[in-house]
């Protein structure tokens, strides 16, 4: 186990998986076949994946964490993930955080017919409590998925009062993991954020999340939807940090020197 002031976390960032990708969507859309070699790298490479609350304990508790800390995560709340991305989830024994609009469960995702003329079925009540049954997180992703840094400082704060309350109500538990739509924020919606109980939140700032990353603004690694296996394990390792990278030649060393 491993002790937070000696870890960078690479946080996995997805939105959409599904066997037909809308080309409007494609950069944000994964076949379940792509998600699922991704998902057996990560074990074969004995990644352990976390929750954002077993990382918020780490980075302000100190708990440990296992020796290759995983975090995914999934923006929007797209029906399609709990059909092909939650069984290879589960399958692989990963946990992972879902960001739900929670003023469109149940309905479709308004703000893409705005942007990309498409509309896509978003996740049911009954789809977030299953996944939660199994052992998955449900995390805020506003209201409406509007622009934060783009709205009255009142409507960002009902965005984020608001979806946290309906899911706290639907789930009966405290939700306090948020990801800004958009990935967009400033220091106007990161306080209102904090006022309004989030302990966490994820941007899309490119990276592993190293120790003293910001809890409310935490990097990513953005997995697009064209990656072949050979781009996610290059983008996963191109983002290291300069000191996992020397940690990492480290091991390497240690192996070499056991083997002879």
């Amino acid at each position: 186990m491993s002790r937070a002031t000696e870890v960078a976390v690479p946080i996995l960032m997805y939105h959409q998986v599904t066997p037909r990708p809308d080309p409007a969507f494609r950069k944000y859309a994964i076949t379940p076949e792509a998600f699922r070699e991704q998902m057996e790298w990560l074990k074969i490479g004995g990644y352990s994946a976390l929750s954002l609350k077993a990382l918020y304990e780490n980075r302000v508790e100190h708990a440990p964490l296992p020796r290759r800390p995983v975090v995914i995560t999934f923006d929007d709340g797209f029906e399609d993930c709990m059909d092909f991305a939650v069984p290879t989830l589960i399958d692989n024994h990963f946990t992972a955080t879902f960001y739900v609009v929670a003023g469109l469960i149940d309905q479709t995702s308004r703000w893409l017919e705005r942007k990309r003329g498409i509309e896509l079925p978003m996740m049911r009540w009954s789809s977030i409590q299953n996944l939660e049954a199994a052992g998955l997180s449900c995390g805020a992703h506003g209201m409406s998925h509007a622009n934060l840094t783009t709205v009255a400082p009142a409507t960002c704060r009902q965005e984020l009062q608001q979806s946290r309350a309906v899911l706290e109500d639907r789930l009966g538990h405290e939700v306090r993991d948020l990801a800004y739509p958009y990935g967009a924020y400033d220091e106007t919606v990161r306080a209102i954020a904090v006022e309004c109980g989030y302990r966490t939140a994820c941007s899309v700032r490119p990276g592993w999340s190293p120790p003293g990353d910001d809890l409310m603004a935490l990097r990513r690694i953005h997995v697009q939807g064209e990656f072949s296996l050979a781009d996610f394990i290059r983008s996963l390792r191109r983002h290291r940090s300069p000191i996992e990278l020397l940690r990492a030649g480290a091991r390497a060393l240690r192996r070499r020197i056991r083997s002879t």
